[in-house]
């Protein structure tokens, strides 16, 4: 039997084959959802065939884009990615522009 050995040093996050962090979870969450999928087509009757063919497709995206985004975005970069929209778009400045300009008196 082969083992795997999931690589975890003291303060560092969890690897696995390279992938990093919230990706594992992405990773198994999205094949956990792709499973899910072939069984209620498979039991709402469509063919092996078209139900095998779906879950491969799928699971091989899912796997591409996974470890894409983990070599693209790095271990903290969905995160990152995420906060932006929590960003301002702009930042608004209510001060005459003279005033701005001669400064404060002293």
């Amino acid at each position: 039997m082969v083992e795997y050995t999931i690589n975890k040093g003291i303060g560092r996050s969890v690897e696995y084959k390279g992938l990093k962090a919230q990706y594992l979870f992405i990773f198994a969450g999205g094949l956990l959802a792709l499973f899910v999928v072939f069984v209620i087509m498979y039991i709402a009757g469509l063919s092996q065939w078209i139900c095998i063919g779906f879950g491969v497709t799928a699971a091989s995206v899912l796997v591409w884009l996974t470890f894409h985004l983990n070599a693209k975005y790095g271990q903290y970069g969905l995160m990152k990615l995420a906060a932006v929209k929590y960003h301002p778009r702009y930042i608004i400045n209510r001060i005459r522009l003279n005033r701005m300009i001669k400064g404060r008196k002293r």
